[in-house]
């Protein structure tokens, strides 16, 4: 008997719309993802989701998603089962074959990745993930951070290409090739990650995000219908705090070692009116400064979402002349620990700039 809940056809815009805004301006743009996951199902593929609850000790779990930088998928189109042959090339490669898989990131397209790989592949997708959020390394997941094994992993690329990288030195090793590859594969390429064991999920993975995602999304949904504010929705249902209300007034974006780089500026709106607020950008948004101070930093969720229907607006898309809200949005425990902080706290992006949870008012 198939393992888990189906994911039905009508669920997918919701759980895109959700995983966007979870994606902090990064991960990618769903949407191209919904359509190809849509299009699998009408097809007659399945996908289901594995209740976090219901993993076993002994199931051999594979994270799977999308590597690269976030503004090349908007030209480049994937032919959509480079994840899933990334998979075949690393089961293949370790003589294993994975009882499920698991989303590196729950931000994003990477929400999506896994549940088309999941449909070609028959297998279920686990509800959870390794970041609750997205990140723009490799080594950013809670399952490196607590010891996950970085080797071995694959990649594939539209064209035909898979390449397996049989062993490295550490999690940062791995990103450093992984990354390599995948600029040669034009920038963007399917990713599969090492093996685990299912009780080692249970103690690492963000436990409940694809559930996460899709419940945001159909609240987003039904604010929308009954005219209610849906940015505000999104703070009740994340328990997120409202940073800035602002009009884009700058973008500033470089692709730059397979990263989008650059900043964001914002002039205030209403009551931010005579303020201003910038935002650091490394395919996701990762600090936030109203009028120069520090108000929002990873690895807690800095989001720009529509001012009107709290659409996610993602660092490829950020345009000049956009009204928004900044939300921030707690992260997960298991993110704000000592040892996950040295990977995924401002100072491992660069930044002279000590972690602060969100503030409830700012």
């Amino acid at each position: 008997m198939p393992r888990g809940w189906r994911l039905e056809a009508s669920d997918l815009e919701a759980l895109a719309l959700g995983a966007a805004i979870l994606g902090t301006g990064g991960g990618g743009n769903p949407y191209l993802g919904m359509l190809r996951a849509r299009e699998l199902l009408r097809k007659g593929h399945e996908i289901r989701v594995l209740p976090f609850e219901e993993l076993r000790d002994d199931d051999v779990v594979v994270s799977v998603g999308g590597i690269g930088a976030p503004v090349v998928g908007i030209e480049k189109i994937e032919k959509g089962d480079e994840c899933f042959r990334a998979l075949r090339a690393l089961e293949d490669f370790t003589g294993t074959r994975a009882t499920a898989l698991v989303a590196a990131e729950v931000g994003g397209s990477n929400s999506i990745e896994p549940l088309i790989a999941a449909a070609y592949a028959g297998l279920p997708v686990l509800d959870a993930d390794g970041m609750g959020r997205a990140f723009p390394e490799v080594q950013m997941t809670s399952f490196f951070i607590y010891g996950a094994r970085p080797y071995p992993a694959a990649l594939a690329d539209e064209k035909g290409n898979a390449v397996v990288l049989a062993e490295v030195k550490d999690m940062y090793w791995l990103e450093r090739f992984a990354r390599s590859v995948a600029i040669d594969m034009g920038a963007a390429a399917g990713f599969a990650l090492p093996p685990m064991r299912g009780e080692f999920l249970k103690f690492c993975a963000i436990p409940h995000t694809l559930t996460q995602a899709l419940e945001l999304g159909q609240e987003v949904q039904r604010a929308r219908v009954l005219r209610e504010d849906p940015v505000a929705r999104v703070l009740e249902v994340a328990g997120g705090v409202r940073l800035f209300v602002g009009k884009v007034v700058d973008v500033a974006r470089r692709i730059e070692g397979g990263f989008a780089r650059g900043h964001i500026r914002l002039a205030g709106l209403d009551a931010d009116r005579g303020s201003t607020m910038e935002i650091e950008v490394q395919n996701e948004n990762l600090i936030a400064r109203r009028d120069g101070e520090v108000v929002a930093t990873v690895p807690d969720l800095i989001a720009l979402l529509d001012l009107e229907t709290a659409e996610p607006i993602t660092t490829e898309a950020v345009r000049y002349g956009f009204r928004v809200a900044v939300v921030g949005l707690p992260a997960h425990p298991r993110l704000k620990t000592k040892e996950a902080l040295a990977v995924v706290g401002p100072a491992a992006f660069g930044y002279d700039v000590a972690y602060r949870p969100l503030l409830r008012e700012v």
